[in-house]
């Protein structure tokens, strides 16, 4: 087990920080919970131990699937430790049904199955509330070159065909999410988090929001929720 050496980032619900090997971070998720670029926050009692332990399930998951990602090993309750990556500041954005920002930019029907699905790329900017952009401005600007770009749809495409019927198989909708990817070792592999805060889940039959929509739309029950996904799902949080 690594220790935490020095606090290297602190985001709006995780933190990182360095360990005495160069090549590894330790990640601690925290309770905080946030929406709307940090205007509505909240501490949530368990949110941490839940999202690193759905989390962690998750990249387990997707490593058996062959998607590459920093995920190494549980760490503690609220701690994973994870690989050492350069990120690119560019999300991946997949969705399989229209919700969220979609319906607001083109006026498209909410919860319309999108056949195929829908690929996006946004920067990472919280300050410019993470803006739509395109691969000429990923190239341009130096954020990530072609070929960073094709990997990262193609493992993008990897993890939705992987989750869509994970989640399917257990009752719900993975309607949209997001992903993030890094540089290790001059590989491109998924790092960050997958969770209920990063994407929307549905239940198949009753539609009901079963992710972070119930934190921004105030519908309560969040972390209950989170809970649920994740025992239908088959994971522990005992």
């Amino acid at each position: 087990m690594l220790e935490k050496v020095k606090e290297l980032y602190a985001g709006k619900a995780k933190s990182i920080f360095t360990t005495s090997d160069p090549t590894k971070m330790v990640m601690v998720f925290r309770d905080d919970t946030s929406a709307f670029d940090g205007e509505k926050m909240e501490q949530l009692a368990r949110k941490g131990m839940v999202n690193n332990k759905f989390n962690a399930f998750v990249m387990e998951k997707l490593e058996q699937a062959g998607v590459p990602t920093h995920f190494v090993s549980l760490q503690g309750e609220c701690e994973s430790l994870v690989k050492n990556l350069q990120m690119l500041p560019v999300e991946c954005v997949v969705r399989n049904h229209a919700a969220g920002s979609l319906v607001k930019r083109l006026g498209i029907e909410e919860g319309k199955e999108l056949s195929p699905p829908t690929f996006e790329l946004f920067l990472k900017n919280d300050a410019l509330h993470d803006p739509m952009i395109n691969r000429s401005h990923c190239v341009s600007f130096g954020w990530a070159t072609l070929e960073q770009l094709d990997e990262m749809e193609r493992l993008t495409y990897q993890v939705n065909d992987v989750l869509s019927e994970l989640f399917s198989n257990a009752g719900m909708l993975l309607v949209d999410y997001k992903l993030e990817f890094g540089v290790f070792q001059g590989s491109i592999i998924l790092g960050d988090e997958f969770s209920p805060d990063g994407c929307r889940i549905w239940d198949k039959e009753t539609r009901n929001k079963m992710d972070k929509d119930r934190f921004r739309q105030g519908l309560g029950s969040v972390i209950e929720t989170y809970e649920e996904v994740g025992r239908r799902l088959g994971i522990s949080f005992d």
